[in-house]
């Protein structure tokens, strides 16, 4: 029987082909340059274009919750009902500047004791630069590649900025991600009185950096990073210049989330959790895999994190079979809470289904393939294809042991 590669991934190909080669675009700068103003909260943020002329329009998404003020343009500027703002440059040299929010409350908080998803303080500043630029849709001529950089300006005492980014000069960043037309900053991003730890694992720079006096277990970090890298790359072979983890303690949400090549942790969690698992390699998997999911399909995404983060642990020799054995009884008991795994956002139950699913495949996998295959190659897959669907999942994974999934029929999936 003959399995076709899933039409998302013909797609990306198809657009690779029919892409304009950087060697023959128009470069055209784009310049950030940010201000970080702790005493107000917020940030001021000015776009530059070298040449307004190229972009015809920025059409950015404000929201609904008043985190972007006070905008100022060169050329045109009109914000419709809809909250969107939309940018229209002056011809020559065109800025566009407004001010930003960086307090944002953590999904969890509560009224009695707030916490933040990202957090500005007299003495330093953690956050995600996808906050400081909103989502944009950009209409700009054939034949244009813009070149963004980043620049922050620190308040004084400050000493220092991280980012996942290439460093150009102090606090200067170079912006390139190729999978975008319009590049703004992405990633976590720390900036202040900062305490970092340095480490070069295999072909990348890994930084561990935190706010002092915030009690990060900095060397803990790094030495389960050393001990799991080559397991790591065995299985998501895949080297960014750069890693960042940066943490904080102080009023910060209590969860890990990946970024751009980088992961923040709450300073105050261990990286190993009594059960085993370990939000640290769970949120590495997702900063090396960078798998993207659609249709209802997020328990893809969240299965394979749960699931290498703790099978990293045990293939470096840090997780014995009882101890693994112990971690399959818990998310057996959290998982059979679970009614579906199909939904936009999963739940610790949902998860904990997931991985346990992964693990099946990865068994009945390796049995029809008499061990010469296993979910690392589905996970390679992934890796390779744009967006996934449950569908393309199935396919896929038909594919790579020869036939239909007998586990992946779970009513669970339906």
């Amino acid at each position: 029987m003959r399995y076709q590669l899933p039409l998302c991934a013909v797609t990306l190909a198809v657009g690779l082909v029919l892409s304009v080669p950087a060697s023959a675009a128009k470069h055209v700068d784009l310049d950030y340059h940010v201000s970080l103003l702790p005493q107000r909260d917020q940030a001021q943020v000015r776009l530059t274009l070298e040449q307004g002329s190229v972009v015809r329009s920025l059409d950015l998404n404000l929201g609904e919750k008043g985190y972007f003020s006070d905008f100022t343009a060169d050329g045109q500027w009109a914000v419709g009902p809809d909250g969107r703002g939309v940018w229209k440059p002056a011809s020559g040299k065109a800025t566009l500047t407004w001010r930003v929010k960086i307090n944002r409350p953590a999904p969890d908080t509560s009224l009695e004791k707030p916490r933040y998803a990202s957090r500005m303080t007299p003495d330093w500043a953690l956050f995600r630069g996808e906050d400081l630029v909103p989502r944009a849709h950009l209409d700009q001529q054939d034949g244009v590649r813009l070149h963004a950089r980043l620049t922050l300006d620190l308040p004084p005492g400050w000493n220092n900025v991280e980012s996942s980014w290439p460093r150009i000069g102090k606090n200067r960043f170079r912006i390139d991600n190729v999978s975008r037309l319009f590049d703004r900053p992405s990633g976590w991003m720390l900036a202040g009185s900062l305490v970092n730890r340095r480490a070069h694992l295999g072909d990348t720079d890994v930084t561990v950096s935190v706010p002092k006096g915030q009690g990060m277990r900095r060397m803990e970090t790094l030495t389960l990073l050393t001990f799991v890298w080559p397991k790591l790359q065995a299985v998501f072979p895949r080297t960014p210049g750069k890693l960042l983890v940066v943490g904080a303690a102080d009023g910060m949400a209590r969860n890990a989330s990946a970024g751009h090549d980088s992961i923040y942790l709450n300073a105050s969690r261990p990286v190993i959790s009594e059960s085993g698992a370990s939000p640290l390699l769970r949120e590495l998997v997702q900063v090396f895999a960078r798998i993207h999911t659609r249709d209802r399909s997020e328990w893809i995404r969240a299965g394979i994190a749960e699931y290498y983060a703790v099978q990293l642990l045990r293939r470096a020799g840090g997780m014995s079979e009882d101890r693994y054995q112990d971690w399959q009884s818990i998310m057996t008991r959290v998982g059979r809470k679970a009614t579906t795994l199909r939904g936009e956002h999963v739940d610790s139950a949902m998860t904990a289904g997931a991985a346990l699913l992964m693990g099946a495949l990865d068994q009945e996998i390796r049995q029809k393939s008499d061990d010469q295959k296993s979910l690392d190659d589905v996970a390679q897959g992934l890796m390779r294809m744009g967006a996934v669907s449950t569908e393309d999942f199935l396919q896929l994974s038909a594919g790579v042991m020869g036939e239909p999934s007998k586990v992946l029929t779970s009513n669970l999936l339906h």
